[in-house]
Protein backbone atom coordinates (compact mmCIF):
# COMPACT_ATOMS: atom_id res chain seq x y z
CA UNK A 1 0.00 0.00 0.00
CA UNK A 2 1.51 3.52 -0.78
CA UNK A 3 0.99 6.34 1.25
CA UNK A 4 -1.72 7.81 -1.58
CA UNK A 5 -3.43 4.55 -0.69
CA UNK A 6 -3.96 4.93 2.59
CA UNK A 7 -6.65 6.89 4.12
CA UNK A 8 -5.03 10.68 5.51
CA UNK A 9 -7.09 12.03 8.58
CA UNK A 10 -9.16 14.90 8.11
CA UNK A 11 -7.13 16.91 10.01
CA UNK A 12 -2.99 17.39 10.35
CA UNK A 13 -0.74 19.51 12.86
CA UNK A 14 0.71 22.16 12.21
CA UNK A 15 4.54 20.53 13.45
CA UNK A 16 3.07 17.02 11.06
CA UNK A 17 2.54 20.18 7.94
CA UNK A 18 6.11 21.26 8.70
CA UNK A 19 7.62 18.01 9.36
CA UNK A 20 6.62 17.14 5.57
CA UNK A 21 7.77 20.39 3.98
CA UNK A 22 11.50 20.09 5.52
CA UNK A 23 11.26 16.11 4.33
CA UNK A 24 10.50 17.52 0.55
CA UNK A 25 6.68 15.59 0.75
CA UNK A 26 5.08 16.74 -2.57
CA UNK A 27 1.78 18.66 -1.49
CA UNK A 28 -0.27 21.56 -2.04
CA UNK A 29 -0.53 24.02 0.97
CA UNK A 30 -3.47 26.38 0.33
CA UNK A 31 -3.95 29.47 2.77
CA UNK A 32 -8.23 29.89 2.34
CA UNK A 33 -8.20 32.93 4.36
CA UNK A 34 -9.20 35.98 2.89
CA UNK A 35 -6.82 38.42 1.04
CA UNK A 36 -6.63 41.02 3.49
CA UNK A 37 -5.61 38.40 6.25
CA UNK A 38 -3.17 36.93 3.49
CA UNK A 39 -1.55 40.46 3.25
CA UNK A 40 -1.40 40.12 7.36
CA UNK A 41 0.64 37.40 7.78
CA UNK A 42 1.12 33.93 5.78
CA UNK A 43 3.26 30.68 5.17
CA UNK A 44 5.72 31.25 2.30
CA UNK A 45 4.86 28.92 -0.23
CA UNK A 46 1.34 28.62 0.49
CA UNK A 47 -1.25 29.69 -2.22
CA UNK A 48 -4.16 31.66 -1.66
CA UNK A 49 -6.91 30.59 -2.69
CA UNK A 50 -10.06 32.28 0.10
CA UNK A 51 -12.53 29.21 0.90
CA UNK A 52 -15.77 31.26 -0.92
CA UNK A 53 -13.69 30.95 -3.96
CA UNK A 54 -12.99 26.66 -4.29
CA UNK A 55 -16.14 26.30 -6.57
CA UNK A 56 -14.96 29.05 -9.36
CA UNK A 57 -11.27 27.74 -8.68
CA UNK A 58 -11.24 24.17 -8.37
CA UNK A 59 -9.39 23.06 -11.86
CA UNK A 60 -6.92 25.13 -10.09
CA UNK A 61 -6.53 21.46 -7.65
CA UNK A 62 -6.61 19.38 -10.67
CA UNK A 63 -3.13 18.52 -10.56
CA UNK A 64 -3.63 17.22 -6.94
CA UNK A 65 -6.25 15.06 -7.19
CA UNK A 66 -4.33 11.54 -6.10
CA UNK A 67 -2.27 14.15 -3.91
CA UNK A 68 -2.34 15.73 -0.64
CA UNK A 69 -3.49 19.05 -0.60
CA UNK A 70 -3.28 20.95 3.15
CA UNK A 71 -5.29 23.90 3.58
CA UNK A 72 -5.00 26.19 6.29
CA UNK A 73 -6.60 29.37 7.58
CA UNK A 74 -6.81 31.72 10.58
CA UNK A 75 -7.64 28.75 13.38
CA UNK A 76 -8.77 26.09 11.97
CA UNK A 77 -13.07 26.23 11.02
CA UNK A 78 -12.69 27.38 7.83
CA UNK A 79 -9.68 24.81 6.30
CA UNK A 80 -11.77 22.04 8.01
CA UNK A 81 -14.92 22.62 6.39
CA UNK A 82 -12.23 23.46 3.22
CA UNK A 83 -10.73 19.99 3.77
CA UNK A 84 -14.65 18.24 3.69
CA UNK A 85 -15.36 20.36 0.92
CA UNK A 86 -12.65 18.78 -1.53
CA UNK A 87 -13.17 15.52 0.06
CA UNK A 88 -16.69 15.79 -1.17
CA UNK A 89 -15.45 16.84 -4.84
CA UNK A 90 -13.20 14.18 -5.53
CA UNK A 91 -10.02 15.39 -3.15
CA UNK A 92 -9.69 12.26 -0.79
CA UNK A 93 -6.35 13.24 0.38
CA UNK A 94 -7.36 16.77 1.52
CA UNK A 95 -7.04 18.10 4.86
CA UNK A 96 -7.13 20.75 7.42
CA UNK A 97 -3.83 22.01 9.36
CA UNK A 98 -5.11 22.38 12.77
CA UNK A 99 -5.25 25.51 14.57
CA UNK A 100 -4.78 27.35 11.50
CA UNK A 101 -1.70 29.92 10.66
CA UNK A 102 -2.36 30.88 14.50
CA UNK A 103 -1.10 27.65 15.68
CA UNK A 104 2.05 27.52 12.75
CA UNK A 105 2.99 31.17 14.86
CA UNK A 106 3.25 29.81 18.04
CA UNK A 107 4.36 26.24 17.32
CA UNK A 108 6.89 26.25 14.56
CA UNK A 109 7.84 30.09 13.24
CA UNK A 110 7.47 32.39 16.40
CA UNK A 111 8.67 35.13 14.14
CA UNK A 112 5.13 35.16 11.88
CA UNK A 113 2.74 37.90 13.26
CA UNK A 114 -0.26 36.69 15.04
CA UNK A 115 -3.89 38.60 15.19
Amino acid sequence: MTPSDAALPIEIDCRAVQAARTAGEDFLLVDCREPDEYALVRIEGAVLIPIREFPQRAEEFESHRAGRIVVHCHHGGRSLKAANWLRQNGFPQAQSMAGGIDAWAVEVDPALGRY
